[in-house]
């Protein structure tokens, strides 16, 4: 059996209040020197979602940390070929929503968040990072601030 805390790396990337359609985006990870890669999207309190209403969580990459240059991840470039999470459900509280995972090239990845007119919601954004150029790794990695 190999050990996985020395193979790995897990990034906090953000704890956001989302509101109403106001777009909000978690700090980036740095891919560099890890060959597989997962973004995990967790919630806190869910209000006002509902069909009408709620959000989603569409995974973003770049080759550098503007968010100009942050662009919507093809679903080529993810596993199982699903590139966003949409909440639409009060009861969605203190949850995992989701986990994707990400094969493509590019230096930088995150989640930006979009919410539609009643959104009023608390996500977390967690990354994990494996298959690393050198082992061991730091378990606990650090974000990267967008510019």
């Amino acid at each position: 059996m190999r050990d996985l805390i020395a193979n790995m790396v897990t990034v906090d990337l953000s704890t956001d209040t989302l509101s109403g359609v106001t777009p909000n985006a978690s700090a980036w990870v740095d891919v560099r020197d890890f060959n597989a890669a997962a973004i995990e999207l967790f919630t806190g309190a869910v209000t006002d979602a509902g069909t009408s209403a709620g959000f989603t969580a569409t995974l973003q990459h770049s080759d550098t940390t503007a968010d100009a240059d942050a662009i919507a991840v093809p679903a080529i470039e993810t596993t199982n070929g699903v590139n966003s999470l949409t909440v639409t459900e009060d009861a969605s509280d203190n949850l995992l929503i989701g986990v994707l995972g990400y094969n493509g090239s590019k230096r930088y990845l995150r989640f930006n968040y979009v919410g539609t007119t009643g959104t009023n919601a608390v996500v977390r954004t967690v990354a994990r990072l494996g298959k690393p150029d050198k082992a061991p790794t730091t378990y606990v990695g650090t974000a990267v601030a967008a510019t």
